[in-house]
């Protein structure tokens, strides 16, 4: 028998979330039915990175601190009068207070530590201890939307780069990426829409998987080759193409210089911002690199950080 201690109480495979459709409320007030359906559409299978997990997006950014604390939330929009709000801290409901009817419903604070603790290792020992979570900008304020939020600016930016550099004639270019999670994902479609092609470098074959499935991506390839085959006859066709390659950033970006293929433009969305949780180091399975985040050490960090400077020497 699994020792109950030893089970992370923020995952849950068996947990499967829709939030509720139609003009029938659950809760009390449209309020707090609003709130009601964003925390749970933030973590629809549809739209987070992994679901089970309650993360939405972003490397390790969560809807809830733990799957009770998210149990715990929707029973308190259930019965959130007109006139009380409801306090969130780091993914976890804190308080409920009579206010007044023009106030918020819900007050969200995630991630604070005061300036002296601000850090990377003390904040990953607190979430460790269930203590505080990482909601990055949308996930823990219940308004992520998926890749199509950031479409539009991704597909202007692209757009401004054909006509700066290419004089407005993106045919037969071709753009090189790394990561396909909740913002990267949009590229694909963004440059195919701008008339570029991509290749976009993903280690986790399972976002390649869902950004083919919602049509973000035309193709996947295993190997380089394939890759550039496929942008080689998008050239020849004259149709962009988008290609989630499985891979890590740093070797296919380095293998490309050592071959002395130069893409139109390079750009970069892994989640580097997080050394444990978004950054594959070069030489690992990404079931060793899972195992590791576990224990959080340095050692991940270190070999996380080296391969992030060979993608950035390559680029």
């Amino acid at each position: 028998m699994n020792n109950p201690k030893h089970i992370d109480p923020r995952l849950d495979p068996t947990r499967t979330i829709r939030a509720p459709r139609g003009s029938e409320k659950t809760c009390k007030t449209w309020i707090a039915e609003a709130a009601y359906r964003m925390i749970q559409n933030n973590l629809d299978p549809e739209v987070a990175e992994h679901p089970h997990a309650l993360v939405v997006y972003g490397g390790i950014g969560r809807a809830a601190r733990n799957w009770d604390c998210f149990d715990q939330i929707l029973a308190s929009l259930k019965d959130l009068e007109e006139n009380e709000t409801l306090l969130i801290q780091s993914g976890k409901p804190v308080g409920v207070f009579r206010t007044h009817k023009d106030a918020p419903r819900v007050l969200l604070a995630n991630s604070n530590l005061v300036p002296h603790w601000a850090n990377w290792d003390h904040f990953h020992e607190l979430d460790r201890k269930g203590l505080m979570m990482y909601g990055q900008m949308t996930a823990g304020s219940w308004i992520y939307i998926g890749s199509q939020g950031i479409v539009q600016g991704t597909y202007e930016t692209f757009f401004a780069v054909a006509n700066e550099h290419f004089n407005g004639d993106p045919s037969g270019r071709w753009i090189l990426t790394g990561g396909l999670g909740g913002m990267g994902g949009a590229q694909p479609l963004a440059a195919t829409m701008a008339g570029f092609s991509m290749i976009a470098v993903e280690c986790d074959e399972t976002r390649i998987d869902f950004r083919l499935k919602t049509r973000y991506v035309h193709k996947k390839a295993t190997t380089l080759d394939e890759a550039l085959g496929m942008i080689e006859e998008a050239k020849r066709t004259g149709k962009p193409v988008s290609i989630g390659l499985l891979g890590n950033a740093a070797d296919v970006f380095t293998e490309l210089v050592e071959r002395g293929i130069t893409p139109d433009c390079v750009t970069d969305q892994t989640s580097a911002h997080d050394p444990i949780n978004g950054y594959l180091p070069q030489g690992w399975t990404v079931a060793q690199w899972r195992e590791a985040q576990k224990v959080a050490s340095q050692s991940i960090v270190k070999a996380a950080k080296q391969s992030m400077a060979v993608q950035v020497r390559a680029m």
